[in-house]
């Protein structure tokens, strides 16, 4: 079954701005959560909404949606894609929202409780433009922080001094009273004194601080795919940080950026070189070696070949990164004026010039009249 815009499913015009795309999504996750929805197919309609939300959101996102429809969000293909996890959207996340309309209470000290994913990480590495056409074999460095050896996670120095919450007796929620216009009311809430964990550190773990987790350093290989561009995204599962109460590590995200190359230009897949040529090439034609990123190739030059001509060779462009098919290089002619002629040289070119004017008399009247008026 095909999409639905991601504007109908929010609710939103195409001119929305991202206060207003927050604002609906906000509402529709209410709406539609799971746990507390009522609706037909909650459960779809909820995952609907946040991955419209996720989408229109990010401007970078937004701006490839709005070009090419739903074709132009599936860059995940094949391991690139966004940076959108299960565990946050944009600048806030469900959990927030959540909380903010039906308050933490024993839910919300459940959801600290829950196995959840690790953070991610996002790196960017530089990479030369052979690297990006052929691929690479490369390594980077980064800091993950991992469960601390010394206390197994639980962020005490051992395991007496783990003890259970005395403000909501191990339970993670506490309950709160108030006065209100509508009289004396009763919600629950996380527990303050344990972030709803339901336990407290009485001395802290001296390795890790009573975090639970250390940062050590690692060096990851990367394996640059063929096709890459600045801004390509490369999703490595697993190799981001450490997963809460048992839940998997996050992904380490790399973004490419790829140095710009002497000789050639690229658009997409295509590539673009410039071919200088001389005057007598031009005019009398020749065959004459070009370079493409997978070596020289021959190139015939027709005779009287104008400067700015362009010729196709194809399959010497970019691997594509999802077909795998190469694009084309474009050479572009450009004749190139000699300078610092000998007198040899200047009497040749003036007895052509000569040839060349007495041979196309009408252009020759043109121009001077042109130049007379």
């Amino acid at each position: 079954m095909s999409k639905r815009d991601y504007y109908e499913v929010l609710g939103v015009d195409k001119n929305a701005s991202k206060e207003d795309i927050k604002s609906a999504y906000r509402k529709l996750a209410r709406k539609y959560h799971p746990d507390v929805s009522k609706e037909e197919n909650a459960e779809e309609k909820f995952k609907e909404v946040r991955e419209a939300y996720e989408i229109l959101s990010d401007p970078k996102k937004r701006q490839q949606y709005d070009r090419f429809g739903h074709s132009g969000t599936q860059q995940g293909a094949q391991g690139f894609g966004g940076f959108g996890g299960a565990e946050g959207f944009g600048d806030f996340d469900f959990e927030d929202i959540f909380s903010q309309f039906f308050g933490g209470g024993a839910r919300g000290a459940r959801q600290q409780n829950r196995a959840r994913k690790g953070q991610d990480i996002q790196k960017r590495m530089r990479i030369t433009f052979e690297e990006a056409i052929h691929g690479a074999k490369k390594k980077i460095r980064t800091t993950v922080y991992e469960e601390c050896g010394s206390c197994g996670g639980t962020g005490a120095e051992n395991k007496d001094d783990l003890e259970t919450c005395s403000r909501c007796k191990g339970s993670g929620a506490v309950t709160m009273e108030q006065t209100t216009l509508f009289g004396r009311t009763r919600t629950q809430t996380v527990c303050p004194s344990c972030n709803g964990q339901g336990k407290t550190v009485r001395n802290k773990c001296k390795t890790c601080g009573g975090e639970g987790v250390v940062g050590k350093e690692k060096t990851v290989n990367v394996s640059v795919p063929a096709g890459v561009n600045t801004n390509n995204q490369l999703r490595m599962p697993g190799y981001g940080h450490k997963g809460v109460n048992g839940g998997p590590p996050g992904d380490l995200y790399i973004v490419f950026e790829v140095e710009e190359d002497d000789v050639f230009t690229r658009h997409g897949d295509d590539l673009v070189v410039d071919v200088p040529i001389t005057f007598a090439q031009a005019a009398l034609g020749d065959e004459i070696r070009i370079p493409t990123p997978y070596g020289d190739v021959n190139l015939k030059i027709p005779a009287g070949t104008q400067s700015h001509k362009t010729f196709r060779i194809r399959g010497k462009g970019v691997q594509n990164l999802r077909s795998k098919r190469k694009g084309d290089l474009h050479a572009v002619i450009k004749v190139v004026t000699p300078t610092n002629l000998s007198k040899e040289q200047e009497k040749l070119f003036k007895e052509l010039s000569e040839t060349d004017l007495k041979s196309d008399e009408s252009l020759w009247k043109k121009v001077k009249r042109k130049f007379t008026q």
